[in-house]
């Protein structure tokens, strides 16, 4: 498999209140295509750092971060932006959806910004939401939809730019465990059709439907594995 994402000495550290934060501290990680990985830790572990890191969400203090051989410890804000527009897919435990907007509408704001007409973005929009089985719900607003209807949304959000990885932060967390098990069947068609998923997880059974699995401390790798995949779990 080819290299995606290479982290080479990454460090992030914050100045807080005149102390120094090691949020990560010395990172080195390869990232394949279509891997599906699994990002562990405990509070405090750097976890949501280094997927913030991974989505060019914050720059590094030091080292080098390629990104399909794109040098992104180099990039200014614009073109972190842009990096972030086209090959970055975003799931969030919180949804982040507009409330106002159709689910339809929702799906089509990545498009916006790519700047694709109009009909090009309904059709991709709709592609999308029937790929996470939606397409009878395009028209109805959040407030219209259950838990895991509205994640099925972010997900297709997500993948409606074709995006060179899908970054999922706690995608079942304020969720009922039959979404979540829902969701996470989306998320291993989705790998076995051939996208590359990150997935940051505080559950061993969510984490166990990844590949792999890195286990971080005091922002540091602490353990990284293959996984011993169990996606039958239903409960």
């Amino acid at each position: 498999m080819a290299d995606l994402i290479s982290l080479n000495s990454i460090k992030r550290h914050y100045d807080v209140g005149g102390e120094i934060v090691r949020a990560l501290d010395g990172v080195d990680l390869t990232i394949n295509k279509n891997e599906y990985i699994s990002i562990m830790g405990p509070s405090g572990s750097g976890k949501s750092t280094l997927m913030n890191m991974i989505g060019c969400l914050d720059s590094p203090s030091e080292g080098i971060y390629e990104f399909e051989g794109e040098l992104v410890h180099e990039m200014d804000d614009n073109q972190l932006a842009s990096i972030r527009n086209r090959k970055i897919g975003f799931v969030f435990q919180t949804f982040n959806l507009l409330p106002k907007a159709t689910a339809l509408r929702n799906v089509e704001v990545p498009l916006i910004y790519a700047n694709i007409s109009r009909s090009e973005r309904i059709e991709k929009a709709k592609k999308a939401l029937d790929a996470v089985g939606l397409n009878d719900r395009m028209h109805h607003k959040p407030n219209e939809l259950s838990g895991g209807q509205r994640q099925r949304v972010a997900i297709a959000r997500a993948l409606v730019n074709d995006p060179s990885i899908l970054l999922a932060d706690e995608p079942t967390g304020n969720l009922d465990s039959k979404s979540g098990v829902e969701i996470m069947k989306i998320l291993d068609s989705l790998h076995d059709d051939g996208n590359t998923i990150i997935l940051v997880t505080h559950e061993e059974y969510i984490a166990d439907h990844a590949d792999r699995t890195i286990h971080l401390f005091d922002g540091k790798i602490k353990e990284d594995r293959k996984t011993s995949k169990r996606r039958s779990v239903s409960s």
